[in-house]
């Protein structure tokens, strides 16, 4: 919890109240949504206390999604995480679709996608339009 604390909000700069380095949960704000933290251990417990899920790290085929308004905020998140101690799995670069992308692994093992759309459009609280 207090390297995912660190990385998140003391590195990436995620937007917190929370001044602990270890709370039992902490709430970032994100345009448009919350993101949350929360020790595994506590999570596999309250999905089924009797029989947990395991545990594991990495790629579970999802994704968490970091939407921009332009591509030079692309770059600049890649630069934060990148600076932060994450790994960058996928440099930015122009995709198929006509938007720009990349993509880390936060400290747990977690790929993000940092992406910017041409049509991307938000509402005013910051959450994405589609």
């Amino acid at each position: 919890m207090e390297e995912s604390v660190r990385f998140y909000r003391d590195k990436l700069g995620f937007q917190t109240e929370e001044t602990a380095d270890s709370p039992e949960v902490i709430f970032f704000n994100t345009h448009g949504t919350k993101f949350e933290l929360f020790p595994l251990s506590n999570l596999v417990k309250d999905i089924n206390s009797e029989n947990p899920p395991e545990i594991s790290n990495g790629f579970s085929g999802i994704t968490l999604a970091y939407n921009v308004p332009s591509k030079v905020e692309v770059d600049k998140v890649i630069e934060l995480a990148r600076a932060a101690g994450a790994t960058i799995v996928k440099e930015p670069i122009d995709v198929f679709w006509g938007g720009y992308h990349a993509y880390f692994s936060d400290p747990d093992g977690y790929f993000w996608e940092v992406a910017w759309g041409p049509d991307f459009k938000y509402d005013e609280n910051g959450l994405l339009i589609f």
